[in-house]
C-alpha cells in the first residue's frame, strides 16, 4: 500500500552519506521534530536525475528553507558512497543524501519501480514529499518516465 498524506513514516533504516563516512540513521529519528523535503530519485547519476532533479533541489534551496523547510534530503536505492559522489559532482551540500541501497524505505512507503529492464533492478520511484515530524504532509508521485510534480519548483508552489 502506497503512503499517503497524514501518514507518519514506516521506521526502517537508511544510510546517511556524510564526510567522514556513512553513518546508519533510523528514519522515525532523522525526520523527527523538523520538516523536511524528500525526493526520491530512481538512481544517482541518470540522465534526469542528474541533469533536472538533484540541480533543481540545489538551485531553490535557499527559496525551500524560507518557506519553512528545515532540511533537503535525497534519497535513492544506491549506497552511501555512490551518493555522496553524486552530492559532490552536483557541488552543493544543501542536499543530505539518505541511501536505501536495499530499497527497504522504498518498499515500506510503497514506492517501488522494476528497473530490470534497464539493468537496475528493484529501485524507488521519482517522488517527492513534505515530511512534517514523520507526517507526510504532500506526496507527488510521478508517473512512469515523467518529471514534473516530484520536482523542486512543484514542491516550491505546495508551500
Amino acid at each position: 500500500m502506497t503512503i499517503k498524506v497524514g501518514d507518519k513514516l514506516p521506521d526502517v533504516k537508511l544510510v546517511k552519506a556524510t564526510a567522514e563516512g556513512p553513518q546508519p540513521v533510523q528514519s522515525s529519528e532523522y525526520f523527527a521534530g523538523r520538516k523536511v523535503a524528500l525526493f526520491s530519485v530512481p538512481g544517482a547519476f541518470t540522465p534526469t536525475c542528474s541533469a533536472r532533479h538533484l540541480p533543481g533541489f540545489v538551485e531553490k534551496a535557499d527559496e525551500l528553507k524560507a518557506k519553512g523547510i528545515d532540511e533537503i534530503a535525497c534519497t535513492a536505492v544506491n549506497d552511501a558512497f555512490v551518493l555522496g559522489a553524486w552530492n559532490k559532482s552536483g557541488g552543493s551540500d544543501a542536499i543530505t543524501m539518505l541511501a536505501d541501497g536495499n530499497a527497504d524505505f522504498a518498499e515500506a512507503v510503497g514506492l517501488t519501480m522494476d528497473g530490470s529492464g534497464f539493468g537496475m533492478g528493484k529501485r524507488g520511484q521519482r517522488f517527492s514529499m513534505v515530511i512534517n515530524d514523520g507526517v507526510v504532509e504532500q506526496i507527488n508521485v510521478e508517473a512512469p518516465g515523467d518529471f514534473k510534480v516530484s520536482s523542486a519548483d512543484h514542491m516550491l508552489g505546495q508551500l
